[in-house]
């Protein structure tokens, strides 16, 4: 009911023949009550009867309250429901206050706008994701009365639910079990520690029987963790009885701490009734490369590519397979290609993309990867070829191919676009499989040399905080564009990645870009002031971080007096 509009009434006296009226009048029906009560007892009279002197609004009153106790008095009583099990402790460190704060003040403001990317404050919503990682790795656990807001988050945004999870510890999962929103914290239960494992195996094989299916992935990842032959035995019990899409599922958490001793059983996986099971099968057994199945496509490919010497200087020779027979299909080949690829070439992309790279270097002479990359490749096959050795080089995880692959960043292949045309290689993919600090070497090189438009995507891939060449890259190309006269707008993706991935201590050199400088001629009207903006929020933003990472650090120790010392030490 609003409140607002009956107690504004409540000194009125109705002079309506209802008031004088003493006699029994039928219960008022529960939504007329309310109907009233939204609208005003002055704009609608109240379907009850009224004491004499009384006012409409008390009469409202009056007969809500009878009203909710007859409605409740037709509730048949029930049997109490049973008490849930008290909540495990965790023994973790509580937050210090300030952080306490922090989390609370972020988890209030995850609603807001956090698209916007005008005025001059931080975006909370985009600090969260930092905070929540920074306070797992000091190990402190939520608050208990913040463990619901944490749990709202995660439902709402699935790149928050493996931190904030883990702050939450298993009081988060106790909680869940008790409110159905929250199930989803039950899929992430797969830690060792969730699990009886080797010290109860009757208990792990009826879990595996009788389990929900997140929890059964959740105790195969488990075990695979603790005891891969372990965890490929359990799966081989069940798997001719699985539906095809659980064994896929089932088939991924073999991914972690893959080995020959899986060879055997990814070999009868080649064989299965799902084509996406068999493909699965065929990567993992690609990534082996003292596998059967390594060999037997390695062979297939050499025999399609290899060095040719008839031009006097060498040269890589392609003739890509004329069939796909029963052989190559069941290693995973897929013999229909998508619309507009031809299917020659989409056959020996999947040869060469499964074959091990090592193979490679004996079939050109012991060539080092970026020399065997530098050949010339006949009849326009180099696109075809290069795209093929780069997703095999993702898969394969060989930073030595990705470094040949990728090239100097200064000038990179294909008179430096960033994938030639008709290419579907994706340089982000490449850029993953380089150690992080060679990472971040090349995107700065490359942001210096060719701008902010293709590195986005290369952004998002480099580790946080950024390393001081790339943040200096970053920022320089940021102030070459607003000098340039355009718009922050056109930089926001890159503007937001800053905000998140910059070092904190970066900030007080940045201050000198808030300033509003004159416009350029011909630049668009009001950037100076946009640019000022923008860089004002990057600052008070790095400022911010600063601030969350030192409430989160544990008080220093007391120190001890030198007396007190003295006597321990005796």
């Amino acid at each position: 009911m609003s409140n607002t509009n009956v107690t504004s009434n409540t000194s009125s006296t109705s002079t309506s023949p209802a008031a004088a009226s003493s006699g029994p009048v039928a219960p008022a029906d529960w939504s007329a009550l309310v109907s009233a009560a939204l609208l005003g007892t002055e704009r609608r009279t109240p379907p009850v009867a009224m004491r004499s002197g009384q006012g409409s609004a008390a009469a409202l009153l009056d007969a809500a309250a009878v009203s909710t106790v007859r409605r409740r008095a037709a509730l048949r009583p029930a049997p109490a429901g049973e008490r849930p099990a008290p909540a495990p402790a965790d023994p973790r460190p509580p937050l210090p206050p300030a952080a306490r704060r922090r989390l609370s003040l972020l988890l209030a403001d995850r609603g807001g706008a956090g698209s916007s990317r005008r005025g001059t404050a931080p975006d909370l919503t985009e600090l969260l994701p930092q905070w929540l990682a920074a306070a797992d790795g000091y190990g402190y656990r939520a608050p208990e009365a913040l463990l619901p807001e944490l749990l709202d988050a995660a439902r709402a945004r699935t790149d928050l639910r493996a931190a904030a999870l883990a702050l939450a510890g298993p009081r988060a999962l106790w909680l869940a079990r008790l409110n159905d929103e929250w199930k989803f914290a039950l899929r992430g239960i797969g830690g060792p520690a969730g699990f009886p494992l080797g010290d109860d195996p009757e208990g792990v094989r009826q879990q595996w029987e009788e389990g929900l299916f997140a929890e059964r992935v959740a105790l195969l990842t488990a075990l695979r963790r603790h005891d891969p032959p372990a965890g490929l035995a359990l799966l081989a019990t069940t798997w001719s009885t699985e539906r095809a899409e659980d064994r896929l599922m089932f088939l991924d958490s073999l991914r972690e701490d893959l080995s020959a001793a899986d060879e055997p059983f990814l070999e009868r996986a080649l064989s299965d009734r799902s084509r996406n099971v068999r493909a699965t099968a065929a990567e993992f057994l690609s990534t082996l490369p003292g596998s059967a199945f390594a060999a037997r496509m390695a062979e297939r490919a050499h025999t399609c590519i290899g060095p040719d010497r008839t031009s006097g200087t060498t040269r890589i020779a392609v003739e890509a397979p004329h069939e796909c027979d029963a052989a190559m299909q069941r290693d995973g080949v897929t013999p229909k290609p998508p619309s507009g690829r031809g299917e020659r070439s989409w056959w020996l992309g999947q040869l060469v993309e499964a074959t091990p790279l090592d193979s490679w270097r004996e079939r050109f002479a012991d060539r080092a990867p970026a020399a065997i990359v530098a050949l010339p490749v006949a009849d326009d096959w180099r696109t075809e070829l290069h795209d093929a050795w780069c997703r095999a080089a993702v898969r394969q995880q060989s930073a030595d191919w990705a470094r040949a692959l990728l090239g100097a960043p200064g000038a990179p292949p294909q008179a430096a676009e960033v994938s030639p045309v008709g290419s579907s290689r994706d340089l982000t993919k490449l850029l993953a499989v380089l150690p992080g600090d060679e990472r971040a070497r090349w995107v700065a090189e490359f942001i210096a040399a060719h701008g902010l438009s293709d590195a986005f995507r290369m952004l998002g891939v480099c580790a946080v905080p950024w390393a001081e060449p790339l943040g200096r890259a970053v920022v320089d190309a940021l102030d070459i564009a607003r000098d340039a006269g355009s718009y922050p707008w056109s930089f926001s993706g890159v503007m937001g990645l800053a905000e998140r991935c910059l070092d904190p201590a970066a900030a007080d050199r940045l201050d000198m870009l808030t300033a509003v400088t004159d416009e350029p001629e011909g630049a668009s009207p009001g950037s100076g002031g946009y640019w000022s903006e923008a860089f004002q929020r990057l600052v008070g933003t790095l400022r911010l971080r600063a601030t969350m990472r030192a409430e989160l650090a544990p008080p220093p120790a007391a120190p001890v007096p030198a007396g007190e010392s003295a006597r321990r030490t005796s």
